[in-house]
């Protein structure tokens, strides 16, 4: 099959045709890798392909129908997994030259779960390194660049999973989310991405092994999750990922919520829903300001929804985050293995290499953390759902980590995304879903938040928003 067809399909088309034989499972792997080397030239979306094991895979889903077995939900679907993300044998570098060649013995369980579900991986995407920003930049491989411009960042860290999506390489992606990385990237490039309910999908060894120093992650705060180019894709991959493992303490125990049934569901009646324009004094560019309000007032119109404006907690998370990604992270073991090797890494790894963490600003940061939590539940008791912006700006450059300021207002490092790294404090689900592009040329994603356990709830709003943009939302111009 041609490439341009491969790229057209959705994951679930692809599964049903392999699964009663209209296409195989190595057709399949042999377009998505012509695809992926049609377009790594441009977006640089992958850290490590892995042709020879995406084409052993085949044959193994091949094998299995021939047998008549089913491989499975996803069988014969191309899947890029993050390099954040453990990968048997499949080198995984965490985007930094401390792991350059590590290879792992293991799988993480969302891997595994793909595998089992028929999936073909088809490598490993770029992405900053350990997850330190919202960007496709490290020192190992090349800037990762969004197919919506070229000259743009495609968000991060979960850069090339995005991109890779956006340019038609695969039809789904693993993300990983510790403060926005799943739903920046989604909305960059005109995505759906979820951060599921902490304990939803289950995450060992990858981001929560202790003998990782720097890439074990962060264990109250990280999510892994799917990425698609429809909330169709997005909610299959979900009903694959989501269930508990014993490996994981934090993980849920499912039967509470029908994935799949969520999105065919109508919104409940009544639905009320906070809509939070902006966060605190962070300035929104006018363009995004006005395609999500259109969208809002869109979506109240089509669903009956009743819509009111306000304002987040007014509570300050910037110190609080910050102290709890430090408290995450085995920073004496990081030390000890950059030690003598601190010019190979990234800016903001060596700034975190400095962090001094008293004790009061620990205590600080989890007390801070219970009063927002608080402050959000106290506003669910009124609410639905909460919307916002997924982010306040449209793609900043490739080479660069952050806007310097948004509406010639100067904003820090990490002060120009508010919106998204608070529900990771809090735990709750949250999707970004597009709703439309500034000047035509950058998609504009909208955040829907819920309340604590309500993944279906989201997953059905998300679906109401697809339907509304049904035919709105199109293909990046750079794409196979």
């Amino acid at each position: 099959m041609n490439i341009e067809t491969y790229s057209a399909m959705t994951a679930g088309e692809i599964a049903e045709k392999v699964r009663s034989g209209g296409l195989s499972a190595v057709e399949i792997a042999r377009a998505a890798l012509a695809a992926a080397e049609k377009m790594e030239p441009e977006i640089h979306a992958f850290a490590t392909l892995d042709a020879r094991g995406m084409l052993a895979a085949a044959d193994v889903v091949d094998a299995q129908i021939a047998a008549g077995k089913d491989p499975g939900p996803l069988a014969g679907v191309p899947v890029a997994i993050k390099d954040l993300v453990m990968t048997k044998g499949l080198k995984t570098t965490f985007g930094s030259a401390l792991y350059a060649d590590f290879v792992p013995e293991d799988d993480d369980i969302v891997v595994e779960r793909l595998r089992a579900a028929g999936a073909l991986v088809i490598g490993k995407s770029n992405a900053s390194e350990f997850g330190f920003g919202a960007h496709g930049c490290n020192r190992l491989f090349p800037v990762t660049r969004n197919p919506w411009d070229l000259s743009r960042t495609p968000g991060g860290s979960s850069a090339g999973s995005a991109a890779a999506l956006a340019a038609g390489v695969v039809p789904i992606a693993i993300g990983s989310d510790g403060g926005g990385s799943i739903r920046i990237p989604s909305a960059f490039c005109g995505l759906y991405g979820i951060k599921a309910s902490m304990g939803r999908v289950p995450v060992w060894p990858g981001c929560r092994d202790e003998t990782l120093p720097g890439a074990s992650g962060w264990e109250s705060i990280e999510h892994i999750g799917p990425m698609a180019r429809n909330v169709d894709d997005m909610v299959l991959m979900l009903s694959v990922l989501a269930g508990p493992d014993p490996r994981d303490r934090w993980s849920l125990p499912e039967g509470d919520v029908d994935y799949l049934a969520a999105i065919r569901a109508p919104l409940p009646q009544g639905l009320r829903v906070a809509y939070w324009p902006q966060w605190g004094d962070c300035p929104v560019e006018p363009g995004v300001e006005a395609i999500c309000a259109a969208a809002i007032a869109r979506f109240a119109e089509d669903t009956g929804a009743t819509v009111s404006f306000g304002a987040p907690p007014a509570i300050d998370l910037d110190t609080a985050f910050q102290a709890i990604i430090a408290l995450e992270t085995d920073l004496t073991g990081l030390r000890r293995i950059a030690k003598d090797r601190e010019d190979a890494l990234t800016g903001p790894v060596r700034s975190f290499l400095d962090t001094q963490l008293p004790l009061e600003a620990a205590t600080d940061a989890i007390t801070t953390r219970k009063a927002f939590s608080n402050a959000v539940a106290r506003v669910m008791a009124d609410f639905d759902l909460i919307i916002t912006p997924t982010v306040p700006i449209t793609p900043f450059a490739a080479e660069a980590t952050g806007p310097e300021t948004i509406n010639r207002i100067a904003v820090g490092p990490d002060g120009w995304s508010p919106y998204t790294s608070p529900f990771n404090l809090t735990g709750q689900p949250a999707a970004s879903v597009p709703c439309g592009y500034v000047d035509g040329r950058y998609p504009v994603g909208l955040q829907i938040v819920g309340p604590h356990l309500g993944d279906g709830l989201v997953l059905t709003a998300a679906a109401a928003f697809a339907r509304l943009f049904e035919g709105e939302i199109r293909e990046a111009p750079v794409h196979v």
